[in-house]
């Protein structure tokens, strides 16, 4: 799951490149940012789209406001001489209906979706739309790089999380199509975006949608976004459940998408990397109780079941010593690795629970 699926895919990629034809390539390009209560972050996040390297006048920024209560609509506002436009969804309903709104009112090729709080390097725009002139490719994602200025430990393991990510995204892009993408800084044809339930997950539902019309979701290293993590282990593991929840929902949604006869490869990409990850605690815990019950038979057993609990123990103790604000950098990965997994158990009990979730506050920088 964690080692055994990079490994596979590695070696499907050297056996089977699939190489994206990039060129020069300039369609009109509409940018999403769905905002609720951003005055913090909307000002700066569209100056950085309007610095852009990419000719002004096939840039379109659209600005939806989740029924914002702050003084986001007023700053958007005040950029509409420079071309803003802004949409206001009233009730609030979430980020996946406002993105559903707004499509239909963009008037550009490409559609290209960021986060309030995103910013692209100068280049990151023509880095990904170069790969729309190769015709098989219907939706490309960025890269994500989480900045950690405060040198949080929660904030180290989502970085060294995100790096994992973006190895495996690199080699299921030489295979074909990636699974899963960073919402701040995606793009699609706009010919191939469908609308989507006001519960589904976007980062996922509408790749894996794509995927279904034939044709492929990429990864471009290149095109780079930076974010600041999250501070807190509390807001994190806040965020881990609302995402994996929502994903969940967009896996059943999407179960078709697992038909190895119809699908074959991507079936196995979107089984090992989503389907089987979401479910990683049971197979921890199972993995933990069964060691358990044989630890006496063998000295091979007594030492996988010691290796465990030590690598269980680290984390517990990353979670104690980050409280006290003494925790160790050794630490951070167990600690995050465990966080994360018994985030997506939680998810798990609220999926089966028939639980869904649309609106949530915006994450915290």
């Amino acid at each position: 799951m964690y080692f055994g699926y990079p490994l596979v895919i590695f070696i499907i990629s050297r056996l089977k490149a699939s190489v994206v034809s990039k060129g020069p390539y300039e369609p009109r390009v509409t940018i999403l940012i769905s905002a609720y209560n951003e005055e913090k972050h909307i000002s700066a996040t569209i100056d950085n789209k309007l610095s852009l390297d990419y000719p002004r006048d096939k840039i379109e920024i659209i600005v939806i406001s989740d029924g914002s209560d702050d003084s986001t609509d007023d700053i958007v506002r005040s950029f509409d001489h420079r071309g803003v436009k802004l949409i206001r969804q009233e009730p609030r309903k979430g980020k996946t209906s406002a993105l559903n709104l707004a499509v239909s009112q963009a008037a550009g090729e490409i559609l290209v979706f960021s986060d309030a709080n995103s910013f692209y390097d100068r280049d990151a725009l023509r880095c990904l739309i170069e790969n729309f002139s190769d015709q098989s490719v219907g939706y490309v994602t960025g890269k994500m790089v989480y900045v950690n200025p405060d040198g949080t430990t929660i904030g180290d393991g989502c970085s060294a999380y995100m790096r994992y990510e973006n190895v495996l995204r690199t080699y299921e892009t030489n295979i074909g199509s990636i699974v899963g993408v960073d919402g701040g800084i995606d793009a699609v044809r706009k010919s191939l975006y469908r609308p989507m339930k006001a519960d589904q997950l976007p980062d996922l539902v509408l790749p894996l949608m794509v995927v279904e019309q034939g044709y492929r979701v990429v990864y471009e290293h290149r095109a780079i976004l930076k974010e600041d993590t999250l501070k807190s282990s509390e807001d994190e593991y806040r965020m881990r459940v609302r995402v994996s929840l929502r994903a969940l929902w967009a896996l059943w949604d999407m179960r078709r998408l697992l038909d190895l006869r119809r699908y074959g490869v991507f079936s196995f990409q979107l089984l090992s990397h989503k389907v089987l990850r979401y479910l990683g605690i049971l197979f921890m815990a199972g993995v933990l109780i069964a060691n358990a019950l044989i630890v006496s038979r063998k000295r091979l057993y007594a030492t996988l079941f010691l290796i465990q609990i030590m690598f269980y123990g680290a984390a517990l103790a990353g979670r104690l010593l980050e409280k006290k604000g003494m925790i160790k950098r050794l630490l951070y990965i167990p600690y995050y690795f465990c966080l994360i997994n018994i985030a997506a158990g939680h998810a798990l009990i609220r999926f089966l629970r028939g639980e869904k979730q649309v609106l949530w506050t915006p994450r915290k920088g």
